[in-house]
């Protein structure tokens, strides 16, 4: 029999303890937002539909994407037990100098389209955390605007190559006097991704008003009245443009470049050169023989040609065929801290995250990027103990199985 008892005030008390009320909205949405997942449904509630579907997809029928993301799932760990883990050290080093974390953020375009405060708000986070940060070509704050926003922050200036040359050589001279410390050359885009979700919304820079765009505004009125109420939504680096993002990339873009190319680069940029979009074994040996400080295996987010091979599976050929003479980073598909422990694992010197801290910038712009930040940190440093390591560096190949 169970004996039953008038519970005690006191103890009753105790167990009645309500959190107390936070009257800031957004600082209460992200402290319930555990993982960066539940920062993307954050992004799809405060944004409309055409904003967050040109964050979230992809080119074609997004089979890029998916591959990528379903081969960090099906990665199997294998810990390391009783091991000291009572410190963990997450720094590492790229481009010979050392970032606070494992990773960078990797350069998006149309960054104030995701929230207003945009560029600026993620150079200051980056300033703060010590991660690395890539401003694009295709962004919208100046290059000039971001340095002073995060002038200690370690930035990167991300290029396409027009077919205006006169235009790259001015941006990467503008990039040099205003500090930043490399140059990342993109070079999987040739022409555009078929990116039907862009062309299924009608997306255009900036926002066109449809009978479709005006219901949806009414569904998401602070957004609207941020972009009305703070300067236009335009291209720092460009003229204005009023048609698709796939015209745009198209019409600016030089589909005749090669490796004989770099040649012409290096004559305008002395720094460190990082060469993005990387795909095959051959290829990371072509640019890590002309000189590449580091290279990206990407597939651009999955967003350029469908199929595209899955960067993280390509990690380890490459880092066995080119060694430490060129940095190897890897990026597309990380969604976690545990994603970016495997791709370490796996021999990757760093990675790139775009995804994850726009989804924080649209859940609540900068402190939502802060937040993107601290659930990566944190799932980084649990999965590290858990493996039985305590710094980057003893992270290889027998604490992860990739099938």
């Amino acid at each position: 029999m169970v004996q039953r008892q008038i519970p005690d005030v006191v103890e009753l008390a105790q167990l009645i303890r309500l959190r107390p009320f936070d009257p800031d909205g957004t600082r209460r949405r992200l402290a319930k937002a555990l993982t960066i997942a539940d920062l993307r449904t954050l992004a799809a509630r405060r944004t409309p539909r055409s904003v967050f579907d040109y964050t979230d997809g992809a080119a074609e029928s997004e089979i890029s994407l998916r591959r990528a993301r379903n081969t960090f799932r099906g990665l199997e760990f294998q810990p390391s037990i009783l091991q000291d883990v009572s410190a963990v050290d997450t720094t590492t080093s790229m481009l010979g100098r050392p970032a606070a974390l494992p990773f960078s953020f990797a350069p998006t375009g149309f960054t104030r389209m995701m929230h207003t405060e945009g560029e600026s708000a993620v150079v200051r986070v980056a300033e703060r955390r010590g991660v690395p940060y890539a401003l694009s070509t295709m962004g919208t704050t100046s290059i000039e605007d971001v340095a002073a926003a995060g002038p200690k922050a370690r930035k990167w200036f991300q290029l396409y190559v027009w077919r205006d040359r006169s235009r790259a050589e001015d941006l990467m001279a503008r990039a040099k006097a205003a500090g930043y410390e490399a140059l990342q050359l993109t070079v999987d885009v040739p022409v555009a991704g078929a990116r039907l979700r862009d062309s299924r919304n009608g997306f255009s820079i900036p926002p066109q008003l449809s009978v479709r765009t005006i219901l949806d505004g009414a569904m998401h009125p602070t957004w609207w009245i941020d972009l009305v109420t703070t300067p236009s939504l335009e291209f720092a680096s460009l003229d204005q443009w009023d048609g698709t993002v796939g015209e745009l990339l198209d019409s600016l873009f030089d589909p005749t470049m090669t490796m004989a190319d770099l040649e012409w680069l290096r004559a305008s940029w002395d720094g460190p050169l990082v060469i993005k979009g990387i795909q095959t074994l051959d290829d990371a040996r072509r640019v890590s023989a002309a000189g590449a400080d580091a290279v990206v295996l990407s597939n651009h987010g999955g967003r350029q040609l469908d199929r595209a091979p899955v960067p993280l599976r390509l990690v380890p050929d490459v880092r066995e065929a080119i060694g430490d003479a060129t940095e190897v980073w890897v990026d597309t598909g990380i969604t976690s801290g545990g994603d970016v422990v495997a791709a370490l694992a796996l021999g990757a010197h760093a990675t790139m995250v775009g995804r994850a801290y726009l989804y924080g910038l649209m859940a609540g712009g900068e402190r939502g990027v802060e937040r993107a930040v601290d659930i990566l940190e944190g799932e980084i440093r649990r999965t590290m103990k858990l493996l039985g390591v305590s710094s980057v560096g003893e992270l290889g190949p027998r604490h992860v199985r990739l099938p």
